[in-house]
């Protein structure tokens, strides 16, 4: 009866962890990464002592909270921040914990040349306690820095090979550098406090039974959550105080930078900064990325007859239109000219031709000359990994196909197929 009181409190515990963790992930935009990293780091002080000293009866043995339940959420965390952002953000916590574990066996060196006295209570300090704990810490970030390096360099090289699979590399990631963490850690608690070898296989079945329940909530974030279209950097309608801030001032002033003077999106500056990142991070998460290339056809004859400053209104009403009808997760660009670019990560080819002829229909229905003419567009579409692999190789494919919806009469669409001809209503 304890042990299945204490399995459910295991359950109960990494539940909790990971939904407080996922939540300060997933509204970083609004809150900030700084609280993520640093919930990270306050806990790992708690993960080693407990580690080192608190230990249950579960149905499979002895094992610890402090490695089962929260070392392992650190580490999937760490692969959860991997996907959302990147390697450089990804330094941060472990560099943090690394040099502030140093300075705490440091700081423990140096209070053993205090002359302490015994408090009236009895109790009294117990350095050597922290000077051990300062030094197990140390080791156990060690192990995290290399945790952390190898679950990366895993899940990309699982990704060759299951790159749809992106739970599954998860799971996988999880088992196998979490069993290389097991031998690392409990090679430290055995020398430094004594933890005996029957802990090993305890503990190794207490992290395995964790990664299953923290693969089991990233399915679920990842398929009902994220993937859902919430949207990260939402905020609310109240929020007037963060308006004021410093920061949100200085995010507002980067927002605008690279923009287009004429039809506000962004420029092809911008473009080239940002595309090749928005389809690298969806090709690393397992996820399709596709590329439209807008042209307004006959444009010249526009310019001609009602002047550059009519066919500037015609450009505008064609960016607004655009930026309408895509998602908040999608991004536009104008690329030169006429000639607008949407990138469109977790999208893949078939709903990308459905975007591009709803566009396509939308721009001819609302979008007209002085006169009254409609104004129409030809689309190419392209989507990664199938048309290429990087930004630029799909700008080239998305390109051609372009240029044939061009030959093939104008104001149309055209993707891996050829001419598409969708009913839009």
């Amino acid at each position: 009866m304890m042990e299945m009181t204490n399995l459910l409190l295991f359950v109960v515990e990494a539940i909790g962890y990971f939904v407080l963790m996922v939540s300060l992930l997933h509204f970083r935009y609004r809150l900030g990464l700084g609280m993520f990293l640093t919930a990270l780091g306050v806990m790992h002080f708690m993960e080693t002592y407990l580690a080192a000293v608190f230990y249950v009866e579960l149905p499979f043995g002895l094992a610890s909270p402090g490695s089962s339940i929260f070392f392992t959420g650190k580490l999937m965390m760490i692969l959860m921040l991997y996907l959302q952002e990147d390697a450089a953000t990804v330094r941060q916590p472990i560099y943090g914990l690394f040099i502030g574990n140093l300075l705490t066996v440091g700081v423990a060196w140096v209070l053993q040349l205090h002359s302490t006295v015994v408090l009236p209570s009895g109790d009294a300090a117990n350095v050597d306690f922290l000077k051990e704990m300062g030094w197990l810490m140390v080791w156990g970030t060690t192990l995290l820095y290399l945790d952390s390096i190898g679950i990366i360099l895993l899940y990309e090289r699982l990704g060759r090979y299951l790159r749809r699979r992106i739970i599954l590399r998860f799971l996988i990631c999880g088992i196998v550098l979490l069993s290389f963490d097991q031998l690392g850690f409990f090679g430290g608690l055995h020398y430094f406090f004594g933890v005996p070898a029957s802990a090993f296989w305890t503990g190794w079945t207490a992290k395995m039974f964790a990664v299953c329940i923290y693969t089991v909530l990233f399915a679920i974030y990842e398929i009902w959550v994220r993937r859902a279209g919430v949207a990260a950097n939402a905020r609310p309608i109240g929020d007037i105080f963060g308006d004021l801030t410093f920061r949100e001032r200085y995010n507002d002033l980067l927002n605008r930078t690279g923009r287009d003077v004429l039809t506000g999106i962004y420029d092809r500056a911008r473009m080239e900064m940002d595309a090749p990142l928005m389809v690298h991070d969806a090709l690393r998460q397992g996820q399709y990325a596709t590329v439209l290339i807008l042209d307004a056809d006959h444009f010249k004859d526009v310019n001609d007859r009602f002047g550059h400053l009519q066919g500037d209104q015609v450009l505008k009403a064609i960016a607004a239109r655009l930026g309408m009808m895509l998602r908040a997760t999608d991004r536009v660009f104008r690329f030169g000219g006429e000639e607008f670019v949407a990138v469109c990560p977790g999208t893949d080819h078939d709903e990308a031709l459905l975007l591009a002829e709803r566009l396509r229909w939308a721009i001819a229905t609302s979008v007209s000359t002085p006169d009254g003419a409609p104004v129409t567009v030809s689309v190419g579409v392209a989507t990664a990994d199938e048309d290429g692999l990087n930004f630029t190789n799909i700008l080239s494919t998305a390109d051609d196909r372009l240029y044939q919806a061009k030959k093939s009469g104008r104001n149309c669409v055209v993707g891996r197929s050829g001419l598409v001809k969708l009913a839009t209503a």
